[in-house]
């Protein structure tokens, strides 16, 4: 790492430390200021000026020593080779970049591509059935010739079968951490975390220096939701972290998925429950989910097919320079768009409208787009 990259990763991690600070506050902060250095230089008076801030923590911010810490984390990060993922970096999962709270900071180890084609989480109780970890290595395994990363939070029950299950496949499979990348928990999976890390990754938001906390790992599920196309929910009671990352997940308009057990079996209360209130689409086997993301091989021979072929009505101007960027990539999101495009926003939406009417491309969740 550079001196200048370094210096700047330092103020970074700083920003992250920040007393009463969180990530969209934080955003704010660099949205005014222009850069995590700049927030450190910047006077009280100014800092009242800019919104939500208010005396008590603008005092707070430009009082706070925070850099010495910071440089006991950078040296952290330096050591054991991670890769800090900062919100405004290319690396940064697209996918998550835009969430309103998306992490300001991501620390990451791992060779898979946080911004791979297919991404699925795959969650559910950490006291999973016989019947759970079964269908859910199947599921898996039906997945394999598909292209897909795996994501999930290396906790007991269906989340370690998950991972275990892509490992055994030559999938790569993700795992999001709610604790800093100096430990593993629950110590029992640490052996398959060491595995990810060459067919897949670890990724957190916390540092080293964070205190591992209960609350942390229902904040994590917010990333295992942002970072993947869609949520399948495998086993699960009613209350848990499964159901809460599939509320996140449909909160953010990702597609969330459920497998159905018996009704009078406690871990699968939490599925059920979520297909009857159309809170998750009801599927039994990859096919089913393959098919809804119309990611199935049919679908992408078809998509080739098509591409191939000229379009028989005209198109637009504008309707031309979509076609052509969506034919250049898999699929992008309507922010790249707009910059790419050069349209301003409300005349590409429509013309997305349009095009997506006219059954010319589909839109994917988290507003991106795809030719069909």
């Amino acid at each position: 790492m550079s001196k200048a990259n370094s210096s700047q990763l330092l103020y970074q991690i700083g920003l992250t430390m920040l007393p009463g600070v969180g990530s969209i506050l934080a955003k704010n902060l660099l949205a005014y200021c222009g850069s995590p250095e700049a927030v450190f230089k910047t006077s009280k008076a100014k800092l009242l000026k800019i919104p939500a801030i208010g005396e008590e923590r603008a005092e707070a911010i430009a009082k706070a020593d925070v850099l010495t810490d910071a440089e006991k984390e950078l040296k952290f990060i330096e050591d054991f080779k991670i890769t800090p993922l900062f919100f405004t970096d290319e690396e940064y999962p697209r996918r998550l970049k835009q969430l309103a709270d998306s992490p300001l900071l991501l620390f990451y180890k791992g060779n898979a591509d946080l911004n791979a084609e297919r991404m699925v989480a795959i969650v559910g109780t950490r006291k999973a059935t016989e019947y759970g970890k079964e269908a859910t290595r199947k599921l898996v395994s039906e997945l394999a010739a598909h292209d897909v990363v795996v994501v999930s939070g290396l906790a007991y029950g269906i989340d370690v079968a998950a991972h275990n299950a892509a490992l055994e496949n030559n999938l790569k499979t993700i795992g999001v951490l709610g604790h800093g990348l100096n430990t593993i928990y629950p110590s029992q999976h640490t052996a398959v975390a060491k595995k990810m890390v060459t067919q897949g990754g670890l990724l957190t938001e916390y540092k080293s220096v964070d205190e591992m906390r209960l609350h942390n790992f229902p904040e994590r599920n917010r990333i295992v939701a942002g970072i993947s196309d869609a949520v399948i929910v495998m086993e699960s009671p009613t209350k848990g972290g499964a159901v809460l990352t599939a509320n996140i997940a449909n909160s953010y308009n990702k597609d969330v998925f459920a497998y159905p057990g018996r009704t009078i079996d406690k871990t699968s209360c939490g599925c059920n429950f979520l297909i009857k209130t159309f809170k998750a689409g009801l599927i039994e086997n990859a096919h089913d989910f393959l098919e809804a993301m119309h990611w199935s091989k049919a679908g992408d021979a078809a998509k080739s097919q098509k591409q191939q072929r000229q379009l028989t009505f005209a198109l637009t101007e504008d309707e031309q320079k979509i076609y052509t960027l969506l034919s250049e990539k898999p699929e992008l999101e309507i922010d790249k768009l707009v910059a790419l495009s050069a349209m301003n926003s409300s005349a590409l939406a429509g013309t997305l409208l349009e095009m997506e009417m006219n059954g010319i491309i589909v839109s994917l969740p988290g507003k991106r787009y795809k030719l069909i």
